[in-house]
């Protein structure tokens, strides 16, 4: 099985720009002074054939080791106790990619749960467990995860989460936070400045994947994620940023994160491969049941409405009309058209968007015309060209899944006020992070007929569940300052398919 690493002149040139030195091979053999797989196990991006498995080899303390590229072996099973093998080989995990593996496996049986671990360097992984997607559903169990920050919470959400036994896990951004903040009270420490290069970045990934419990998650639920801001820079928009860096610059360091998350994450690396831009928007359908689109609201997006080209910063916007231009997007015009040929072809009674930013209108007061432009507000023409997609006639019962505002909302998304909904978004609130300050969005129910239900008070995550019929979500509350906190149900809402 071969490797791919993701378009590796552009790391590079990250590398060169920020000052970051490459890793001189050792001779061999190179023997490891601790657990090589203190970083644990991970598998993402299932199909019904295949899905992607991951580890990073490491050295003492989960730093980087100092060595060329270490053989890596891997056993995939039907069973746990790998009586019953169905695939096993050899991979390389490479210096340049900080000795990470991305496995990208395909051909084994539909509907299948497998289990699968690696050896190096002398050294067993933790056993893995993950599944095929099967050709005929009758059951999607999904977990909605945003915005985890490691010295504001503990990650305890992860064990309710593993207690309702998801199929999947769809984290929609803000998987690590770049910024401290030293105004709320810290549980932990990142013990290291804001990153900024290639080392910094990878540092952050692995100090996120020594949590057991985010490290459970992974090792025993199949993910599928996309990335938000501060996964770079937080409220960047594709080259604008709040330091108002020149687009070279920042975009170094926007290649430097990028290519530190592609090492760290379950992503197919078929996606990524050869292409001048990393690829996140993808879609992972649940046989006929569900059709499950997940997008990239980061990479491709205007620059924000009002605001210099080079700046990106989010900020209230009052009566600013550039935010309806036309020729703005939030997508991308690729991934637009992807998107729109997606849904013209759409069969199953259940569609799903998945996605980092809030996508209902949200006026801030009685106008209207007053709104944050870092959500799709800000992106106005955008949004209306999604909400005609999303009203095609074989469109059906559609769900968009976001994050972001660390808060827990329900909206009705309509093309126009006065007509019927075209679907409904479903807003988690972030797993381990800060909630909003008093009075940030203003009357929000006053001033928004269409939002049914907000929560700007608790953490948490949100439970999924569809069947052919009918789905359910609880909007799950836990206290992220205690890793052993009990989850307390705020809403629960049901929906019959149309």
């Amino acid at each position: 099985m071969q490797q791919f690493l993701w378009y590796r002149r552009a790391v590079l040139g990250a590398m060169a720009a920020l000052g970051a030195r490459p890793l001189t091979a050792l001779a061999e053999p190179f023997t490891a002074q601790a657990d090589p797989f203190a970083l644990g196990v991970a598998s993402g991006a299932p199909s019904r054939d295949g899905f992607v498995l991951w580890t990073r080899l490491v050295g003492r303390g989960a730093r980087p080791l100092l060595a060329g590229a270490i053989p890596v072996r891997y056993e995939v099973a039907e069973d746990e106790g790998f009586h019953d093998i169905v695939r096993t080989g050899e991979v390389r995990a490479d210096p340049q990619a900080a000795h990470s593996v991305h496995l990208e496996l395909a051909g084994l049986r539909s509907g299948r749960p497998h289990h699968y671990r690696f050896h190096a360097l002398g050294a067993t992984s933790p056993v893995g467990r993950t599944a095929t997607v099967p050709d005929q559903a009758d059951r999607l169990r999904l977990a909605l995860t945003s915005c985890q920050h490691w010295e504001l919470g503990w990650f305890g959400a992860y064990r309710d989460m593993l207690a309702g036994d998801p199929d999947l896990i769809v984290q929609v951004g803000d998987y690590i936070y770049e910024t401290s903040y030293p105004d709320q009270p810290k549980v932990r420490d990142f013990g290291a400045p804001e990153p900024r290069d290639l080392d910094g970045y990878r540092a952050r990934y692995a100090l996120y994947r020594t949590d057991p419990h985010l490290q459970e998650a992974h090792r025993r639920v199949p993910w599928l994620v996309t990335w938000d801001d501060h996964e770079v820079l937080n409220d960047y928009a594709a080259l604008a940023n709040r330091e108002g860096l020149p687009p070279d610059m920042f975009a170094a360091r926007r290649a430097a994160a990028y290519q530190a998350y592609f090492e760290h994450m379950p992503i197919r690396p078929s996606l990524w491969r050869a292409m001048a831009s990393p690829r996140l928007y993808r879609g992972v359908d649940w046989g006929e049941l569900v059709s499950l689109s997940m997008l990239d609201t980061r990479q491709f997006r205007s620059s924000p409405p009002c605001a210099a080209p080079t700046v990106a910063h989010n900020v209230r916007l009052n009566h600013c009309t550039e935010r309806s231009r036309p020729d703005r997007t939030m997508l991308g015009q690729a991934q637009e058209a992807w998107l729109a040929r997606r849904l013209a072809a759409e069969r199953r009674p259940w569609t799903l968007l998945a996605q980092g930013v809030f996508f209902a209108p949200l006026a801030l007061d009685g106008t209207g015309d007053t709104v944050y432009s870092d959500q799709w507000d800000g992106y106005a023409a955008a949004r209306s060209r999604l909400l005609d997609q999303l009203g095609r006639p074989n469109v059906r019962n559609t769900l968009v899944l976001s994050g972001d505002v660390h808060s827990f909302w329900l909206n009705e998304l309509h093309q126009a006020e006065d007509k019927p909904p075209v679907a409904t978004e479903i807003v988690t609130s972030a797993l381990a992070a800060q909630s909003p300050p008093p009075g940030r969005f203003g009357d929000v129910h006053a001033n928004n007929p269409h939002i049914r239900f907000s929560d700007l008070n608790h953490s948490g995550y949100v439970r999924i569940e569809i069947e052919p019929k009918r789905l359910g979500a609880q909007f799950r509350a836990l206290d992220l300052k205690s890793a052993q906190a009990a989850p307390s149900i705020l809403k629960q809402v049901e929906h019959g398919a149309v």
